[in-house]
């Protein structure tokens, strides 16, 4: 008997804890990312070929007028990146960029091209 009350008291402690720790976790995975122009520096090489270009024009896979996203809005953005990540935009180079992008990546360059200086 002793055993048993022992081995459920053990129990206990590690669901309360794992409980504990995926909340924490949940409550993480929660937060808003935050954008950091800075970092985007790092970053902007691969948009700047393009998007860096007044008038440019794309050749793959059709002939596409590039659009500027300098000053931009910062969400607006975002949600531009995540749309191409998960298909929902079709522009096959845009969305090879930005399935390799994580969220913070998209944070970072948003807030980089939502202020350009």
């Amino acid at each position: 008997m002793i055993f048993f009350n022992i081995l459920s008291r053990l129990i206990r402690s590690a669901c309360l804890g794992l409980l504990t720790v995926f909340s924490a976790l949940s409550f993480a995975a929660d937060a808003p990312v935050v954008g950091d122009p800075v970092a985007a520096k790092a970053k902007v090489a691969m948009c700047i070929g393009c998007h860096g270009i007044k008038g440019y024009r794309s050749s793959f896979p059709e002939v596409y007028s590039v659009p500027m996203i300098a000053g931009q809005s910062q969400e607006y953005l975002v949600v531009a990146l995540q749309a191409y990540a998960s298909g929902e935009r079709t522009h096959p180079t845009m969305l090879a960029i930005a399935k390799s992008l994580s969220p913070q990546d998209m944070a970072d360059l948003a807030a980089y091209y939502a202020n350009p200086k």
